[in-house]
């Protein structure tokens, strides 16, 4: 009976040995996992909580928050990448598009959302103006054409600022009404999907969670 109970008492002591092992080891990881995003000064992550309702068809509830600049430059590198831009590298394109709408104080997503529309990310340019990817400047006399992608980007968001967003057109909605009046919805519906696209970084989100964008939604204030 002694022997029995030594013998049981071992294997509690192991097994309670295990499992305080296996919490501290989680617990590590989990601190090293929080410890890397605190490195994002401004950072807060999106969530997505799938819920089950009564009715038992599952449907998702999300609270989207603005992520860090390095997060923000990613999402737009990944959504190059994803379709085959030739915007390359695409990590330099992904800053240079959060740079551009930091300057100009407006959401992150939507000139690769434009040019998303306008030329599928700038492999469908008018060939008579290669670095317009966003349909920007578009008249009977010709189409405007830029140096490079960049110079193109910086124009357009310039222009969206001052002549669109400052004027009261903050929704992609209200966007198209100026920018291609002669659109029954369908452009906006687009724009649209690929800025729900970037706010998931997913594909099939983005067709399914889409809504008319507040394109002044993660815009960075001026310090």
């Amino acid at each position: 009976m002694r022997r029995f109970f030594f013998v049981f008492s071992w294997f509690l002591l192991s097994t309670a040995a295990v499992l305080v092992g296996s919490s501290a080891y989680s617990f590590y990881f989990l601190a090293q996992a929080q410890g890397e995003l605190s490195r994002f000064e401004t950072a807060r992550l999106q969530k997505i909580q799938a819920n089950q309702p009564a009715d038992g068809r599952q449907s998702l509830v999300v609270t989207s928050v603005i992520e860090s600049e390095d997060a923000r430059a990613a999402i737009v590198a990944k959504f190059l990448e994803r379709h085959n831009s030739p915007m390359q590298p695409y990590d330099y394109y992904g800053h240079k598009i959060v740079e551009i709408a930091d300057r100009y104080q407006f959401d992150f997503r939507l000139l690769p959302a434009i040019a998303m529309q306008e030329s599928n990310l700038c492999k469908n340019t008018n060939p008579a103006a290669p670095g317009n990817c966003l349909g920007f400047g578009i008249h009977k006399s010709g189409t405007l054409d830029f140096d490079s992608y960049e110079a193109g980007f910086e124009r357009a968001g310039r222009e969206l600022k001052a002549y669109y967003i400052d004027r009261g057109l903050t929704t992609v909605e209200l966007i198209e009404s100026k920018y291609t009046p002669s659109s029954n919805g369908s452009w906006a519906n687009s724009v649209n999907q690929w800025m729900a696209e970037m706010r998931y970084d997913d594909r099939q989100m983005g067709r399914e969670l889409k809504d008319n964008a507040d394109v002044m939604e993660f815009a960075k204030e001026k310090k």
